[in-house]
């Protein structure tokens, strides 16, 4: 069993900068692929960046690419998503998520733990 816990979510101006971090319960953390998504408002949730345990494979949505960055550390069993450039489509509760193995998948349905999500709010 995988416990995720995000931080870091909050209120920011368009433009600005947030950093999310998604810290793992459980000893086999550098064994899982780890994902973030996103549910906006009246919106199904969505794939925002995904990698694999070592990082070599890693995915981003088209609507973040170049603006938002995922990275995790393995010894401290946490993920994290560093945001830039911020817009106000980006408002959303971020989720992380996590399943057993190396393949990298945006596919919300191939991820078995699921945090309890974090709000984003950009405003304009």
């Amino acid at each position: 069993q995988v416990q995720l816990v995000e931080s870091g979510g909050g209120l920011v101006q368009a433009g600005g900068s947030l950093r999310l971090s998604c810290a793992a319960s459980g000893r086999t953390f550098s064994s899982y692929t780890m994902g973030w998504f996103r549910q906006a408002p009246g919106k199904e949730r969505e794939f925002v960046a995904a990698n694999n345990w070592s990082g070599g494979s890693t995915y981003y949505a088209d609507s973040v690419k170049g603006r938002f960055t995922i990275s995790r550390d393995n010894a401290k069993n946490t993920v994290y998503l560093q945001m830039n450039s911020l817009k106000p489509e980006d408002t959303a509760v971020y989720y992380c998520a996590a399943r057993r193995g190396p393949y990298t998948s945006k596919d919300q349905n191939d991820y078995t733990y699921w945090g309890q999500g974090t709000q984003i709010t950009v405003s304009s």
